[in-house]
């Protein structure tokens, strides 16, 4: 056996025991039943079938570790939560606030701007045409797992979408 064997055997046994202990990630809850439920890695996108459900309601964001169910390794078990958080999404009556509609000034028509918030979360600002502003709204709020899994990732716990003609503002909130 040479060196390179034997590195490449204990690597794949070390591949082996990586994935039986878990992996560590946020995740977004995305279908729940009495006795599975469905993550999403937020960051990476892969989707994972849980063989139980832990309590899980959809919506939720958790930090967990799963790991994969022997002997098949097909679906997953939840080793450890280290925290869980309720997400939500809304349309607010609010309009943009001031700095939302000078970064949509500054924004060409049709593009978006992100900016971080002071403390946790992101605004973003899009700016469509004025007549599809409602449509611009619509997609936001059709795309929740996408949004919500942004809102998972960027560690807040709430979205909030406020918009006048040909600016939509999609708020990531603490």
């Amino acid at each position: 056996m040479t060196d390179e064997t034997a590195r490449g055997d204990e690597s794949e046994r070390n591949g082996d025991a990586d994935a039986a202990a878990g992996k560590e990630s946020t995740f977004l809850v995305t279908h729940v039943e009495a006795d599975s439920a469905v993550l999403k890695d937020v960051h990476d996108g892969q989707v994972h079938t849980l063989s139980s459900n832990p309590g899980l309601d959809e919506g939720d964001a958790i930090e967990a570790t799963v790991a994969p169910d022997p002997p098949m390794e097909v679906t997953y078990r939840v080793v450890e939560v280290a925290e869980r958080r309720s997400l939500s999404m809304a349309e607010s009556e609010e309009p943009p606030t001031v700095h939302e509609r000078d970064l949509a000034a500054e924004t060409p028509t049709g593009e978006l701007a992100r900016e971080p918030r002071a403390g946790v979360g992101e605004v973003h600002v899009l700016t469509p045409p004025d007549e599809d502003t409602r449509d611009a709204v619509d997609d936001v709020l059709a795309d929740r797992e996408g949004t919500l899994a942004r809102a998972a990732r960027l560690g807040v716990n709430r979205v909030e979408i406020r918009s006048e003609p040909g600016v939509v503002s999609v708020r990531y909130l603490p």
